[in-house]
């Protein structure tokens, strides 16, 4: 993975776009803080296919039983102001 401040991305965009359909993945800086991350459309795909936590939970072939049972968490004591 390459850094590339922004303005030299601007000059040489064609360059950064085909360095990322390569596999070349480029972070752009601006005023040397990290703002974005250019990446090829195919990798973008593949990771919007990554299942959310709700969806792994909802769907595990877990069954009642398969995971320890969890000891209740001890109270926390408020003191009075």
């Amino acid at each position: 993975m390459k850094e590339i401040q922004l303005k030299d991305a601007k000059a040489t965009f064609s360059h950064v776009i085909d360095d990322a359909v390569a596999g070349e993945t480029a972070v752009i800086t601006r005023h040397g803080k990290r703002e974005a991350v250019i990446i090829s459309y195919s990798e973008y795909e593949r990771l919007s296919r990554v299942p959310s936590l709700g969806w792994l939970l909802t769907n595990s072939p877990l069954e009642d039983g398969d995971l320890p049972e969890r000891k209740p968490a001890k109270a926390l004591h408020r003191s009075a102001f």
